[in-house]
């Protein structure tokens, strides 16, 4: 028989009912789950890894009997790393598919576009996007992120140029949802560090030359470019830096600064091009199964991200009774932060609430604490140097 904890009689309308967990258990219907993840587009060198991740996770839980003898369905749709593309795959997967979660959108303009579709219809939404302005909108709860905001990345950003030196520091900034934010909050932190922000230029990313932006750039005399773009963009961009014989510190996303932009650049372009990205957890259990399921040593943080994500919602529900979206709303936090006992991994997690303890969940992207915005409270940060064409790990805190 089902007894409820003390902690979860104090959780009231977050508590599992037994009612509702015996209904799990009887009901054969799968959980189902959309990826919308950018398969194409900016990101796409990212999306198809994503889902390799999302699916083994899956995988695993079904292997193992599911969540209370139900099945994780995972349905995959391509974003394009474009809104227009991303609301007509989130409606598919909201209408059609009648997914109680979305996983993984990766660019915060997508995020934006398909997020009201998400809380109108009481459907979760995780994401990896940064913009400040995905968690300030009415989401009513229904965003949950597990990618560090703008204002942390910028902070860790201005801390880093001017710790390293920088005394002059100008932005080229796609023009995106976190362009305006990025920049805003680089100049400040660098000033209260001694450090100046000596402009900003925000672009039309779909150009193919950047060189008057560039110029504009180079007529403040930075000693270091904060490059805000993605992989395309910042290729051409690092391209005429190299023609117009910048010297000084080159500091860009982990995202843009990746295996294919290295490819189709010469070193001697790329070289010094510092980088930073959210560190996911190298010592976590879910951090080797994202190894092991990609194939690789150094998953990038969007996988073990969206890795999580699965686990998330495959362990709110067991704990809530329920598959809806609304349960999982309101169970998340139950299974990802406060007192229970810390687990590694969803399996992990749903032996030890088949055996009603309350858990902590901690995945391959580290502790998965959420502020009420639906903000991660905290993560460390990888900063990484392009020497001799290859990436070369400098520092993670």
């Amino acid at each position: 028989m089902f007894r409820p904890t003390r902690r979860a009689a104090l959780l009231g309308s977050l508590a599992t009912p037994f009612l509702a967990r015996t209904t799990l258990a009887q009901s054969k219907e799968p959980i189902r789950i959309g990826t919308l993840t950018p398969l194409t587009g900016a990101g796409g060198s990212y999306g198809p890894a994503m889902v390799k991740a999302a699916r083994a996770v899956a995988d695993a839980i079904n292997a193992a009997g599911g969540v209370n003898g139900r099945r994780i369905e995972l349905q995959s749709e391509d974003d394009e790393t474009n809104p227009d593309a991303g609301v007509r795959a989130a409606r598919k997967l909201i209408d059609v598919g009648k997914v109680s979660a979305i996983i993984g959108t990766w660019a915060s303009a997508v995020t934006t576009a398909v997020a009201p579709l998400c809380w109108e219809s009481r459907t979760m939404l995780f994401t990896v996007s940064g913009a400040d302005s995905i968690t300030k909108l009415p989401h009513n709860g229904y965003i949950i992120r597990t990618q560090p905001n703008t204002e942390l990345q910028s902070m860790r950003a201005a801390g880093y140029l001017a710790d390293g030196g920088a005394k002059r520091v100008f932005a080229l900034s796609a023009q995106t949802p976190f362009a305006v934010d990025s920049y805003n909050r680089l100049a400040a932190v660098l000033k209260e560090r001694g450090a100046e922000a000596v402009g900003d230029v925000v672009y039309d990313a779909t150009k193919t030359s950047f060189r008057s932006e560039v110029d504009q750039a180079l007529r403040a005399k930075p000693d270091a470019l904060f490059l805000n773009g993605y992989t395309p963009d910042v290729t051409v961009i690092l391209r005429e830096l190299y023609r117009a014989g910048f010297e000084g510190r080159k500091f860009t996303f982990g995202y843009a600064a990746n295996a294919k932009m290295l490819e189709s650049l010469p070193p001697e372009v790329t070289e010094g091009l510092i980088s930073f990205s959210p560190s996911p957890d190298p010592g976590s259990p879910a951090y080797a199964a994202v190894k092991q399921a990609l194939g690789t040593d150094t998953p990038d943080t969007y996988s073990c991200q969206v890795h999580d994500h699965v686990s998330l919602v495959a362990l709110a529900v067991a704990k809530a009774g329920d598959a809806s979206g609304a349960a999982i709303h309101d169970a998340v936090r139950t299974i990802s932060q406060g007192g229970g006992a810390k687990v590694g991994s969803a399996l992990d997690g749903l032996k030890a609430l088949a055996a009603g303890q309350d858990i902590n969940y901690e995945g391959a992207s580290g502790p998965c604490d959420f502020t009420e915005r639906g903000d991660i409270e905290g993560c460390k940060f990888r900063f990484e140097q392009v020497r001799a064409g290859k990436i070369t790990l400098l520092s993670v805190s």
